[in-house]
């Protein structure tokens, strides 16, 4: 009889499922603070913040909630699971967000610029001058 595995812990299963991939969250920083609590070793590529990102490509908006901007944007989220404030819907809003206000932009370096918040994983590195050491 061939030897049955035990099950990885279940913070060692999602660990292995984020791997080294790029998060993206409205308020970032919140939900960033979280994962780390629950998952202290592992760091993401990088933390986009809807938010941040809103900011950036529709600069004249009055509010920057997840509400304003689906009024603003108008994703199709006839898909969408679940209902407004349920966190598969929120989660699903949130990405159809993204996906239209990348669309404002050219290269990824740019949304990542105007995206990801100081001090988060995926912050670019500030430029530095060529030195001779």
């Amino acid at each position: 009889m061939a030897e049955r595995r035990a099950a990885p812990p279940p913070r060692a299963h999602v660990h292995a499922r984020l791997g080294t991939t790029w998060i993206a969250a409205h308020s970032a920083h919140v939900e960033y603070r979280v994962l780390s609590a629950h998952l202290p070793q592992w760091r993401p590529a990088g933390v986009i913040d809807t938010v941040r990102l809103a900011k950036a490509t529709y600069p004249d908006l009055p509010k920057y909630g997840l509400d304003a901007l689906i009024k603003h944007v108008k994703p199709d989220l006839s898909q969408a699971p679940a209902q407004r404030h349920r966190a598969t819907f929120d989660a699903y809003a949130t990405a159809q967000l993204l996906i239209a206000m990348a669309k404002h932009y050219d290269r990824w370096d740019q949304i990542v610029a105007a995206a990801v918040p100081p001090g988060l994983p995926g912050t670019p590195e500030p430029e530095q001058e060529p030195t001779l050491w």
